[in-house]
């Protein structure tokens, strides 16, 4: 498009970044799009969003033949090589995440799905939430994540349970996420009541920075169990008790200690 008036992706970023916003928004003409889920059109607008900047960013880094060829004999392993450039152009190579022993700690249970929770995912978790300008902020410290969908065995018409595990640049960005999620539980459940214990008082999540430590929420599905270890947020939704503290003992090394209020 840039071509024949002589200008270059390069020699005119602005023009790009029209082009890219124009595709974000869509048309009057696009109502389907419009009224969609915010996941269905963020994943939709992903390559015009975070694709189209990505490549920019090769062609500045090492020209066409990083940005194309190279780019196909070695794609990016993930959203956030793409989301941010300078990861893929590093060559960043993410740990392994620890994970339990699915078979065993859940054997009361049957598996309904597995899979991986990307930076892409969590900014439009967060972005749903708690808004764009927090979703900006807080995915890049991502750093691996999954989840485990699972029902009681032998009850295929029981709400879903949920194990979602979660690792972060740091101990703050991993309590500033937690905070969020536990903020988001108002919006996702009818009714959401913290467990507390010792006579103290339920955290005000209204107005919730960080969380540190372990909090149990009860609503009308289940427990929602949220413990903070370091860089490390793990999260349950309708589990029992014993499944979920085996799994934090399993993946935490051992039982987080209640946060005093």
């Amino acid at each position: 498009m840039l071509a024949p008036t002589g200008q270059s992706l390069l020699s005119s970023p602005q023009l790009a970044n029209a082009l890219k916003e124009g595709m974000l928004v869509g048309t009057a003409d696009s109502p389907a799009f419009q009224n969609a889920p915010i996941f269905l059109k963020e994943a939709l607008t992903f390559p015009y969003r975070y694709g189209l900047d990505f490549e920019a960013e090769l062609l500045r880094s090492g020209g066409k033949q990083k940005a194309y060829a190279a780019a196909f004999t070695n794609p990016p392993e993930s959203t956030r090589q793409i989301m941010e450039p300078k990861t893929y152009l590093s060559g960043e190579r993410l740990e392994p995440m620890r994970l339990p022993d699915f078979k065993e700690d859940f054997k009361n249970y049957d598996r309904f799905d597995i899979g991986a929770i990307g930076e892409f995912d969590v900014g439009v978790l967060v972005d749903q939430y708690a808004g764009a300008e927090a979703s900006r902020a807080i995915y890049p410290h991502w750093r691996g994540g999954y989840y485990y969908a699972v029902r009681p065995k032998g009850d295929p018409a029981a709400p879903l349970a949920l194990l979602y595990v979660s690792r972060w640049s740091d101990a703050d960005s991993a309590a500033h996420f937690a905070a969020i999620y536990a903020k988001a539980l108002a919006t996702r459940y009818k009714h959401v009541r913290e467990a507390v214990q010792d006579g103290g008082a339920p955290l005000d999540l209204p107005k919730l920075e960080t969380l540190i430590g372990a909090h149990t929420w009860l609503t009308e599905q289940g427990p929602v169990v949220i413990a903070v270890q370091k860089e490390t947020v793990l999260i349950t939704e309708g589990l029992d008790q014993p499944t979920t503290e085996r799994v934090e003992q399993e993946l935490l090394g051992a039982k987080v200690v209640a946060a005093k209020p």
